[in-house]
């Protein structure tokens, strides 16, 4: 599957960004801390788990949205919709959970990969794969507006970025619901606890407004670490 480095800003460029967050966003300090515990399976739906666990990802603070989504916005500001809404978890019925799945197979298998570079001449570029062409951030972009044209909550689907193992910037969706955070990836079809994934969770929407980032404190027990082994 196809792997989405995230380039060094040019030389003033965030000083263009955010000229431009200004004029999408309304940015406001606060601080989100979500803690219920879960496990996870794939095959299946996924059962509770003891509180050795850490279920969802910690969000600490504000912080400034990628440049991609930023400029995804402008050209689309009707899939940026900024009003703030109350947090949602979504409840992990074996009906959502086979919804999971299918969507996450579906668009890994459907959706060609395709650098932005290759694709529209530039280095990076946010867009649905219409074309049936696209790298990580298209893949998490399209299963997004799948799931939330199925009837599933915004709220819960939120894009994120993570270092992968490699330690190379990614772009994947988390689910957030009442059996944990929940990540779909375009280089795998298993759906997998956030813990469990081998990423660094680095940052994402807020719940709230999917315009408002939040950064993440990927802090995992040293237990979990331990039972993993």
């Amino acid at each position: 599957m196809s792997k989405c480095g995230w380039p060094r800003p040019h030389p003033g460029s965030h000083d263009m960004v955010a000229t431009v967050i200004t004029k999408v966003l309304s940015l406001k300090s606060m601080t989100v801390l979500i803690a219920v515990m879960a496990a996870s399976t794939i095959d299946t739906l996924p059962a509770l788990a003891g509180p050795e666990r850490l279920a969802h990802v910690l969000a600490s603070k504000v912080t400034r949205p990628p440049a991609g989504w930023v400029e995804f916005c402008v050209r689309q500001p009707g899939e940026c919709a900024s009003t703030t809404t109350a947090p949602r978890d979504l409840a992990l019925s074996p009906e959502a959970w086979k919804d999971l799945v299918r969507v996450n197979k579906w668009v890994n298998e459907t959706i060609k990969p395709l650098t932005d570079l290759e694709h529209w001449g530039v280095v990076e570029r946010w867009s649905y794969p219409d074309d049936g062409y696209g790298d990580c951030e298209d893949y998490v972009l399209l299963k997004r507006r799948m799931l939330i044209q199925s009837g599933w909550p915004r709220e819960a689907l939120l894009v994120t970025v993570v270092r992968d193992k490699k330690q190379e910037g990614h772009a994947v969706l988390t689910v957030t619901t009442d059996r944990g955070d929940y990540v779909l990836d375009n280089q795998t079809e298993d759906i997998l606890l956030w813990s469990k994934t081998g990423y660094r969770f680095v940052k994402r929407q807020w719940q709230s407004n999917p315009n408002v980032w939040v950064s993440l404190d990927d802090l995992r027990p040293a237990v979990a670490t331990a039972a993993s082994r």
